[in-house]
């Protein structure tokens, strides 16, 4: 594009660079709606209990195969501003409240498609933004009316985590079972200030089915004994997390030694050894007898560890290092020079595993935190993968459930009723501005529309009987059985999600959509 200009005294003053590009009104307004609907386009599909899966391959041809909406849009590699924009409310979605990332994206596409249409009939934008706060603020009444008011017992938050996973990638367990799984984990780890949701580790594992799936009450390392002849498991251990070196020191300064004889080499040969055997003496009398060291062990040191009972481990991860220290409540130390008992930490039993060729430090016990780690096995990498993901999104779940206000029925349910709010308080409002919110009810449509869709159902003979069924009875959904499904109340099948999650899809979706709206110049340079 030519250079941009305006004229001032007759005379050209250039503005922009000349390899910049601009584009202006309806072309841009309509460039950044497409780009939005394209992106919730993409994981439309994935929706609901029958969503369909997405492989991903990357430029290296590694290859994801999952139906989260929040991995299939990071793994994407997307460039165009606007559509970013619409992974931006993934992320938010994920990073809030873990799970909901679909709904929130295909909401955002949905609010775009409907003011598109509201564009064209001539509304001004500021007047589609004000119309979607007013709905939005409608719909967050609605779901505070949805929201249930039984107390979370185990098992109403075990249908609720099962609701997250049904249609995720687990493998040959089913979702029913691993939600027990996940209640335990979270229920351990719940205090009175709520859920410490960084206490819960889901770490992978290849070589068995996903029903081997099992909750270790304790924090597990991928790490193996620094000497074979160390013993594999400790009962009763005392833990001393260290972050050195257990290595010869080298000097401060440059300094060269001229040895002349073999009693010289032999001399500096046993200061060594006297140096390397020290660190293993200093930990047997302060009476460890676990160490986790984050720097690198001599060989010799290994050795004489193990000629002590002591059960040792080097080059271990910051993260593993932190769970380790927050789960037995040893202090990180810096040096092993007047080690004191008070920072050491406690655990019932670390033991060693051996899982095909990789080797596997289980804590269990901790003396400090109740940390939980959630061993997933999968017959390949893919499935541990997937599996992951959903029992991440459903830890996620319970904990946005019993800490952030609540459930409300799932299924489609809470969105026929968010729309049939908006519709019924748009009635009170004058001008242009009530198309907008009428607009935003006709969006969330799009969530029961897709499930039904994704079932198999007719999506306008289902979202029909949904507004009737809602309307004479209060509440229906789309309840998926066997190959199809039917409108019927999700509460009668168990079938919930976390208020919150709704909430934060809702609000979410409302800013991105909205921002975009008001967008009418991009300009670009290249």
């Amino acid at each position: 594009m030519a250079q941009q200009q305006q004229r001032m005294g007759g005379q050209p003053m250039f503005i922009l660079a000349e390899d910049s590009q601009r584009t202006r009104g309806e072309d841009a307004q309509s460039s950044n709606i497409q780009a939005g609907k394209a992106i919730a386009e993409s994981v439309r599909t994935t929706l609901g209990p029958r969503g369909m899966d997405k492989m991903l391959v990357s430029d290296d041809g590694d290859v994801v195969i999952t139906n989260d909406g929040a991995t299939i849009l990071d793994k994407m590699d997307i460039e165009h501003p606007a559509a970013q924009m619409i992974v931006e409310v993934a992320e938010t979605q994920e990073e809030e409240v873990g799970d909901g990332t679909t709904t929130a994206s295909v909401l955002a596409g949905r609010l775009l498609a409907q003011a598109e249409d509201l564009l064209e009939d001539d509304v001004h934008p500021t007047t589609i933004v004000e119309g979607y706060h007013e709905a939005s603020v409608l719909a967050l009444e609605a779901i505070e009316d949805m929201t249930l008011d039984e107390e979370l017992d185990d098992d109403l938050l075990k249908k609720v985590t099962e609701t997250s996973m049904t249609g995720k990638g687990t493998g040959d367990i089913e979702a029913g079972a691993l939600a027990e799984t996940v209640v335990g984990a979270v229920r351990a780890v719940e205090g009175e200030d709520g859920v410490e949701r960084e206490n819960i580790t889901v770490r992978t594992q290849k070589g068995a089915s996903s029903s081997a799936t099992e909750l270790v009450e304790g924090v597990i390392a991928e790490e193996e004994p620094l000497h074979e002849d160390m013993p594999r498991s400790v009962e009763d251990a005392t833990v001393a997390v260290l972050d050195v070196d257990l290595e010869i020191r080298e000097a401060n300064i440059d300094a060269e030694y001229d040895i002349s004889d073999v009693d010289q080499l032999n001399q500096a040969i046993e200061a060594e050894q006297s140096e390397l055997r020290g660190y293993a003496e200093t930990l047997d009398e302060a009476g460890i007898d676990v160490a986790f060291v984050t720097g690198d062990v001599d060989d010799h040191v290994g050795s004489y560890l193990a000629e002590f009972g002591i059960l040792a481990f080097d080059s271990i991860g910051d993260d593993d290092a932190g769970s380790i220290a927050r789960a037995t409540g040893a202090k990180t130390l810096g040096s092993v020079e007047d080690l004191d008992a008070d920072d050491f930490g406690h655990a019932d039993s670390i033991r060693v595993e051996q899982f095909a060729d990789d080797g596997l430090v289980f804590v269990e016990g901790g003396a400090a935190a109740e940390a939980v780690t959630v061993l997933a096995r999968g017959g390949t990498e893919h499935v541990a993968d997937e599996l992951e993901r959903a029992l991440n999104d459903a830890i996620d779940v319970a904990t946005a459930a019993l800490d952030s206000g609540g459930i409300v029925p799932g299924a489609g349910a809470s969105e026929i009723a968010i729309a049939d709010h908006i519709r019924s308080g748009s009635a009170g409002i004058e001008g242009r501005k009530q198309l907008a919110v009428e607009a935003f009810a006709d969006a969330m449509d799009v969530i029961p529309r897709t499930l039904a869709e994704n079932t198999g159902l007719d999506p306008i003979d289902a979202l029909v009987d949904l507004r009737s069924r809602h309307e004479e009875e209060g509440v229906a959904g789309i309840i998926s059985e066997g190959q199809t499904g039917h409108i019927d109340d999700p509460v009668d099948y168990g079938v919930f999600d976390p208020a919150a999650v709704k909430r934060e899809a809702v609000e979410s979706a409302t800013e991105a959509a909205t921002m975009i709206v008001r967008i009418d110049d991009v300009i670009s340079s290249s």
